[in-house]
């Protein structure tokens, strides 16, 4: 021991003398939020906290989630309510517009034998065949003439001419020239829900934010990185607008073509019940093919957030 450590010891045992260094009290151990008790794993003190914060946050946010879905669905309820009470009340004739509940119990009936499955499988294989074909053709074809000039001006007036013709005014066309088979059919749906894609496509690609297009010039970027980096990203929202539109052309053209010279198909259905007087089933076949345009829709919308993730929330 050094002698200033025993001079200073000494001062600080000496009787009637204050110490100038207090001893300073040995720092406890800070409380631990959840301690551990015996025979229990770290893991699960952590598990516990975590778990419970989520039950709460769940809790807190059922209500908003009620008031949500029952906004969403009121009208459709009011819809179905209305729809069962107008026949019964004899505000509508019952036989040519029977209570949803009779609608139900016919598209339950139809589910159960096979004859809506087998129908709808038709149908959607043509539709979505068509929609896929025309998803490739038009939207490589709109970006080539919405950044490139001279292809604009060579298919532009063509493009005009075709765009204005319907597609159900050409179904007596298509099925002289191909026949009432698949082909016809599946080439209906591409010729209807090309033209929405193209469109909607051409106009994203011409409509890109200019500084975005100076920022990246700026930055030296050659014209393919400028294309895949700037204005496919930017072109994203507005081209999906034109897909879902098509998405719903689709399905409607094809209902329309498969109620001529088609042995299958929700089309075929509807017309077949209606030519049977089989007022329910004819019902039970539109409530299908709305249900699958719905759906197919959402999914269109899915596949939009994920591809344009980048963009921020209107409400941020």
């Amino acid at each position: 021991m050094s002698t200033t450590t025993g001079t200073t010891t000494e001062k600080t045992r000496a009787p009637g003398v204050e110490s100038t260094a207090e001893p300073v009290p040995a720092p406890s151990p800070a409380p631990s939020a959840a301690a551990p008790t015996p025979g229990t794993a770290p893991s699960d003190i952590r598990r516990v906290p975590s778990s419970t914060a989520r039950v709460h946050r769940a809790v807190r946010r059922l209500p908003y989630f009620l008031l949500k879905g029952t906004t969403k669905s009121a009208a459709i309820v009011a819809l179905l309510v209305l729809w069962e009470t107008a026949p019964r009340l004899g505000l509508v004739d019952r036989t040519f517009l029977p209570p949803f509940s009779e609608v139900a119990r016919a598209w339950w009936e139809l589910a159960a034998d096979g004859q809506l499955a087998d129908n709808a499988r038709a149908s959607l294989v043509r539709s979505f065949s068509g929609f896929g074909l025309a998803v490739a053709f038009a939207v490589p074809l709109g970006l080539l003439i919405g950044w490139y000039r001279p292809v604009a001006d060579l298919l532009g007036p063509l493009l005009e001419v075709f765009r204005n013709t319907a597609a159900l005014a050409l179904l007596p066309v298509f099925v002289l020239l191909l026949g009432i088979g698949e082909t016809s059919k599946i080439s209906i749906v591409v010729y209807a829900c090309t033209w929405p894609i193209l469109l909607n496509t051409i106009s994203a690609v011409r409509n890109v934010d200019p500084t975005l297009l100076k920022l990246a010039k700026s930055m030296d970027l050659s014209a393919p990185r400028l294309f895949q980096k700037v204005i496919l990203p930017a072109s994203v929202p507005v081209m999906f607008t034109g897909i879902r539109l098509a998405g719903a052309v689709s399905i409607l053209v094809l209902v329309a073509a498969e109620m001529i010279g088609a042995k299958a198909g929700l089309g075929y259905l509807i017309n077949a019940s209606q030519y049977n007087f089989a007022i329910p089933q004819m019902y039970a076949g539109i409530i299908t093919i709305s249900a699958i345009g719905v759906a197919f829709n959402q999914f269109l919308v899915t596949v939009e957030r994920r591809l344009s993730s980048w963009r921020v929330p209107a409400d941020s």
